[in-house]
């Protein structure tokens, strides 16, 4: 059956992300060796490493956007890979409650670091309740920020973010929803660190967030995302890459989506805040 492609061009991946658990995400991502979130690891630990030097923070909240079933959370609180998880949930022959209490036993057992948080936000539902049910995520936010502004609640929760962490919703998600959670504390602006696919230019955001005090950074490197879904995406993107003038040479056209890392840090007079929020 031919992977229909979402309107950015890419794969669309939506029909896993409705499912009640992520059985059928790691094995369709293990199947494309989607890999950039165990890339990502070392990068946000050191973020989390450099926040908690810097700021009057002991316990660090991490807010990841497009969480999805907590990929990045599991990999961040347990000594795990991408492929140790996809052989996780490929033996699992519960249902979704033992998948739960699996989950919720592991993370009780030896759930990582102590002294960290994890804030989980997605739009979609049933993959984001997974992720919280299963106590992968300390708390979650059901939103899309592209549409409008968030309730209350939500910008309250959003407000506890230190570090804003992505590794594939941008191109999904723009400066329309990365303002919204920058701006959801009304005196201090949160770190960012997000993964972009090459195919997405980050430079709108990176002038909105420029604009509310930000400095961004391009790190330097390419970070491999996943294995192409079919020819008619590779197509697609390679056409995407070469009209923004990137050369894909030794990398897209040998079959595999690139991303690069962008850090965005408010400068001292914006990350200042009165009192410890934690």
């Amino acid at each position: 059956m031919p992977v229909p492609l979402h309107t950015t061009g890419k794969a669309s991946f939506d029909d896993i992300y409705d499912r009640p658990d992520p059985r059928a995400y790691y094995a369709r991502m293990s199947d494309l060796d989607y890999r950039i979130p165990e890339l990502a690891k070392p990068f946000f630990q050191q973020q989390i490493r450099e926040y908690r030097a810097s700021a009057r923070v002991t316990t660090p909240t991490v807010l990841d956007i497009g969480c999805s079933y907590g990929v990045n959370a599991a990999l961040l609180r347990f000594d795990t890979t991408m492929r140790d998880l996809a052989e996780h949930y490929a033996d699992a022959g519960s249902d979704r409650a033992g998948l739960v209490r699996r989950d919720r036993a592991r993370v009780t057992a030896g759930g990582g670091p102590a002294d960290v948080r994890f804030l989980g936000m997605d739009a979609a539902r049933p993959a984001l309740e997974y992720a919280h049910e299963a106590g992968l995520m300390h708390d979650v936010v059901h939103a899309d920020l592209e549409s409008g502004e968030p309730t209350d609640e939500q910008r309250a929760l959003l407000a506890t973010a230190d570090l804003v962490v992505s590794t594939g919703c941008v191109g999904y998600v723009t400066e329309k929803t990365l303002t919204r959670v920058a701006t959801a504390h009304p005196r201090r602006r949160p770190w960012m660190a997000h993964f972009v696919l090459r195919m997405f230019d980050f430079a709108p955001i990176a002038a909105e967030l420029a604009a509310l005090g930000y400095r961004t950074e391009q790190a330097p490197g390419l970070y491999e995302q996943r294995r192409f879904a079919s020819e008619a995406e590779q197509a697609q993107v390679l056409n995407t890459l070469s009209a923004n003038g990137i050369d894909t040479t030794g990398r897209e056209d040998q079959g595999w989506l690139y991303a690069t890392l962008y850090v965005s840090r408010p400068l001292p007079k914006h990350h200042a805040d009165t009192e410890d929020p934690h």
